[in-house]
């Protein structure tokens, strides 16, 4: 039922709890019963119901939102943004508390591990402002690779332009997706970064989005990603 956008899985449970859930005119009283869709009929108060196709949402995220669909210590999450028919879909990878941009949605879980597998090397771009004064040097070692403590990582930089010696605001190119990674490059580098924001992760990108908008890829281009991740012909 979670998977047809009619409730969240707790909700789910609570209405098979409350007698109002039928499989093919049968009540369902047990937790997790199986069944098999498009051939048996599901109806929840009296309406059938069917599962969402599959997908791809784009997300701008803000600030201080985490990348979770909901979150214990009850701060926004990305969830927050989902509509009751797209329950189903959850983030690919993280994009850290502090920072901002793209997050991918999808209930296509064959889509969400390509887009994930380092396999692949899809792009992430980052626009990142980092403090002090980024010289050439550090672009050098970066595209030669920096040893992190979960392995080397390569990128390309290009910087944007600088704050009078105190602050850069370059872009970066990586093709992976470790934990905080951007950050604990610049860190390593000893130019922490101040701002971060994702606008590309492999054939998605942000865009004009606004902070917090929602925007479904047209299935079109749905598929394309598909067929080219997923080597579909």
């Amino acid at each position: 039922m979670a998977d047809c956008g009619i409730e969240s899985r707790r909700g789910a449970e609570q209405l098979i709890e409350n007698g109002e859930v039928f499989v093919n005119g049968e009540l369902v009283i047990t937790q997790g019963t199986k069944i098999t869709p498009g051939r048996d009929e599901v109806k929840v108060k009296n309406r059938i119901i069917r599962p969402i196709e599959k997908g791809v949402l784009l997300l701008h995220k803000p600030k201080r939102v985490v990348t979770t669909l909901d979150d214990p210590e009850g701060r926004p999450s990305v969830g927050d943004y989902m509509t009751v028919k797209y329950r189903s879909y959850y983030p690919v990878g993280r994009l850290d508390f502090d920072s901002t941009g793209l997050v991918i949605m999808t209930n296509d879980g064959e889509l969400a591990q390509s887009l994930m597998h380092p396999k692949f090397e899809l792009e992430r771009v980052y626009e990142v402002v980092v403090d002090g004064d980024l010289p050439d040097s550090v672009i050098r070692d970066v595209a030669r690779g920096i040893a992190l403590d979960d392995g080397p990582v390569r990128g390309r930089v290009q910087i944007k332009s600088k704050g009078g010696g105190r602050t850069t605001r370059c872009q970066i190119t990586i093709s992976e997706g470790r934990n905080r990674v951007i950050r604990r490059l610049f860190d390593y580098l000893e130019y922490p970064v101040l701002e971060l924001h994702r606008i590309q992760h492999g054939p998605f990108k942000l865009g004009k989005m606004r902070p917090g908008q929602v925007t479904r890829v047209p299935e079109s281009e749905y598929q394309a990603a598909r067929r080219k991740l997923l080597n579909l012909g």
